[in-house]
């Protein structure tokens, strides 16, 4: 482990356990932060713990579903019981389905809406408030290109995270005269799971396959390549380093240029 711009900082990170998250919470604990891991996928977690603390960094992880109520009262009893206050928080759970409108579900869309946007606005809720009384914190919610343009196939989710974009702009607001600092990373296409795994399930609707579905998409891409996990967590560094400290509000493209074609 190496670093410093996140010594001392107790960070808890959502959907920690693969992808954006697990990357978050590499690149967090490389800078010294003090890391509270949460996700659904209890081995997945623990190994990441296991191999966070045999590096030399400070992690704890606990099972945590945020779509319910019980698992974050927990999340936040469990992190309070074990640390004097929260001074990051990363939002990064989430899930994803592709359909066409009318082939939406209400049940897909309850599922989609209550991970997504309802998720973050629970684990927020959990620790905004002592965030406030130290007058000092940073809220980090991963979003997606998805919260601020349309796209084909994926209304629910667009719907979702639409609703985590605009939910940023309003707690910076709130926020700003007590400290605390709140911003949203909207990362368009990244080589992690959620994009990869779902590829042959939009590729279907389309017709094509899942190598032809992503030279498709990747034609929207002027880079000519996936955003990597990693480059999204350098920007949650940034966010969450004093470095940003002028920072909130913002809903942040990180996208290699894509277009919509």
């Amino acid at each position: 482990m190496s670093g410093t711009r996140l010594a001392g900082k107790v960070v808890v990170i959502t959907g920690a356990s693969s992808g954006i998250g697990e990357a978050i919470a590499r690149r967090f604990a490389s800078e010294g932060a003090t890391l509270v891991l949460a996700a659904r996928s209890v081995d997945k977690l623990s190994a990441l713990e296991g191999e966070l603390v045999a590096e030399g960094g400070s992690a704890t992880s606990m099972r945590c579903d945020v779509g319910q109520d019980d698992d974050v009262a927990e999340l936040a009893r469990f992190v309070l019981e074990g640390h004097p206050r929260v001074d990051v928080l990363v939002n990064n759970a989430g899930t994803y389905l592709a359909r066409r409108f009318v082939d939406y579900t209400m049940d897909d869309w309850q599922t989609i809406i209550n991970v997504n946007l309802f998720g973050t606005v629970r684990v927020t809720q959990a620790f905004l408030g002592g965030m406030q009384a130290n007058r000092s914190g940073s809220v980090i919610n991963v979003a997606s290109t998805a919260g601020k343009y349309g796209s084909l196939y994926q209304s629910t989710y667009n719907a979702s995270k639409h609703g985590v974009v605009g939910l940023t702009r309003c707690l910076a607001l709130e926020m700003a005269a007590s400290g605390v600092r709140v911003n949203a990373i909207c990362p368009g296409l990244v080589d992690a799971p959620m994009t990869t795994d779902n590829l042959g399930d939009y590729g279907e609707i389309l017709g094509l396959s899942k190598d032809d579905m992503t030279e498709r998409m990747l034609q929207r891409v002027p880079i000519g390549r996936f955003l990597t996990s990693d480059e999204v967590a350098h920007l949650a560094v940034y966010l969450a380093a004093d470095e940003s400290l002028g920072m909130t509000g913002v809903a942040i493209t990180l996208a290699g240029g894509m277009l919509l074609i």
